[in-house]
């Protein structure tokens, strides 16, 4: 069958299903529209539409395949886009893919390597021990060579096969949907399907480059090695492949079984303490954090020697966030709890992601209205989670462009509550941030911020000294070379406020130069301290 062919067929299917779970009328009322909403009812006419619509779209997209399964739990993740009832329930979204047959996954491994099973791996387990969309997962035990890893138990994630050439088809069709509901109406692009889309083609070709996987495990691996609270799995670099990764075998009891963890004599409510901690110390510290964290993915491991602490697995999203993202979130936590309902407006307008003729006093009055019933409740039963979704939320009515790392943090967020308050009911998970929000920002303002930022940029600001006698030359000719263009037309008094102002730019420019000459002399002077001290000791004891 041609491409053309084939790629009809599949249109054809998934119109089918549409029409099938009635999504197109799902589609239709959801705009403002009347003649879209009279359309609605036109195609929904004689159809049973008794199920919710977050149902329907559920079971449609279970229908479509894994691709579309995988699009819809991406999708779930976007709460500032989605309305709440689809949003829940597209969470609920599973991959149920039956595994591929274990001669495929071998065949997989020995073209990845290029050399039989038995040369990597002395014994190989051929029932996969889990199955997805994108990949599965068998243990085994490595030969090890030169002497290295010999019998150590792993893990060997195989990439499903053919899933390239399954996604550009899927993505073709998604992407011309999309373009479809966009251009309905005005209420389909606010929805921005295509940019949707558009994230969920990069997240799908990040997931089919495993070796990816494995660096952002290495790095979580490397981050979270001092904290002592979670494992994660080393990755044998010398066996990873874009098709094929090996990993430390990890063993553990599954999060989710509490009635084991209280049998194996797990402290519940201190492991709930330590995921959050584990959370906002990769959230706050290291700017690079875990974004699957759902309990499919976290053990809790059972060894005598690392009792109790956390077993983190599948590293196929992670989220990284830059120092303004942090600050963005430090300040909004922190000026929720003190109700200054006007500060979290003005962080979102000084943000640049808010359309510069917003009203301060209209977004504050929004932002009241979504916070002020979250103080009726005891500190155990608030969601920071959703307090953030429902601001993302609120700020879509005032056309915020929300960012994607922050959203996948709130989803992230959102997880990790739910685990800590299945583990601990009266999880106060604002007592366990509060210290991190307050060392966040004790760390941003102050003397030693402002040392650290000194010493960091000191090769920069020494760089640059030498040049500031040539950059004054240049601008100043520069200058006079615009103000020789007017001829007569300017006025003596205008040639003297542009040379007044010339020289007290000159004056701020000597003064900055000066200013970085003493700040790197100083450190300069203060690093080489010790050896200066010991050259003019020697000096003095000589004499």
């Amino acid at each position: 069958m041609t491409g053309l062919a084939s790629r009809f067929l599949r249109g054809a299917y998934i119109v089918w299903i549409v029409l099938r779970y009635g999504l197109d009328e799902l589609v239709l009322s959801s705009f403002r529209k009347p003649w879209l909403r009279v359309t609605a009812r036109i195609v929904a006419f004689g159809r049973p539409l008794n199920k919710p619509r977050g149902v329907r779209l559920r079971e449609a997209l279970e229908r479509l395949g894994p691709i579309f399964v995988k699009f819809g739990q991406v999708l779930s993740t976007r709460r500032d886009l989605l309305p709440p009832d689809i949003a829940e329930e597209l969470a609920k979204l599973q991959d149920q893919v039956p595994p591929f047959s274990p001669e495929v996954a071998v065949a997989t491994i020995e073209r990845s390597f290029r050399q039989p099973l038995d040369n990597i791996f002395s014994e190989f387990q051929h029932e996969p021990v889990a199955s997805a969309s994108i990949a599965q997962v068998h243990f085994a035990r490595l030969r090890g060579k030169d002497g290295q890893h010999v019998g150590r138990e792993v893990a060997v994630k195989v990439l499903r096969p053919g899933m390239l050439h399954v996604i550009e088809k899927d993505l073709a069709l998604m992407r011309w949907m999309a373009a479809w509901v966009e251009g309905l109406s005005a209420d389909g692009r606010r929805l921005k399907p295509r940019e949707v889309v558009a994230e969920f083609d990069s997240y799908l070709h990040d997931e089919l480059d495993l070796v990816r996987e494995a660096a952002s495990a290495a790095q979580l691996r490397r981050n979270m090695a001092g904290l002592n609270l979670v494992l994660i799995p080393e990755m044998f670099w010398d066996y990873c492949h874009s098709d094929v990764i090996v990993m430390e075998r990890m063993q553990g009891i599954p999060i989710s079984q509490t009635q084991r963890l209280r049998e194996a004599g797990v402290d519940l409510k201190k492991l709930a303490r330590d995921g959050v901690t584990i959370f906002f110390t990769q959230v706050f510290r290291d700017g690079f954090f875990h974004a699957d964290m759902h309990p499919g993915n976290i053990f809790v491991s059972t060894d005598p020697a690392t009792f109790g602490r956390y077993i983190s697995l599948d590293f196929g999203i992670v989220g990284t966030l830059t120092e303004f993202d942090k600050e963005y979130l430090a300040q909004n936590f922190t000026a929720f709890f003190r109700r200054d309902y006007k500060r979290v407006a003005e962080l979102h307008i000084e943000s640049g992601w808010v359309p510069p003729e917003t009203r301060v006093n209209e977004l504050e009055a929004a932002v009241r209205s979504v916070c002020e019933p979250y103080f009726d409740r005891p500190l155990k039963e608030i969601s920071l989670g959703m307090v953030l979704m429902r601001l993302f939320q609120t700020s879509r009515r005032f056309n915020v462009e929300i960012q994607p790392q922050l959203v996948l943090l709130q989803k992230t967020l959102l997880n990790i509550e739910g685990l800590g308050r299945d583990l601990d009911p009266d999880l106060d998970l604002w007592s366990t941030a509060k210290p991190f929000l307050e060392k966040w920002m004790a760390d941003q303002i102050g003397p030693k911020r402002l040392w650290a930022e000194l010493k960091n940029q000191a090769p920069r600001y020494a760089k640059l000294l030498p040049e500031l006698p040539r950059l004054l030359h240049d601008f100043l000719r520069d200058n006079q070379g615009r103000g020789s263009t007017g001829g007569g037309r300017r006025t003596l008094e205008a040639l003297l406020a542009e040379q007044r102002a010339t020289r007290r730019l000159l004056h701020i420019l000597l003064a900055a130069g000066i200013g970085f000459a003493t700040g790197v002399l100083l450190m300069q002077a203060l690093w080489h301290w010790p050896a200066m001290a010991g050259a003019f000791a020697g000096f003095f004891q000589g004499r």
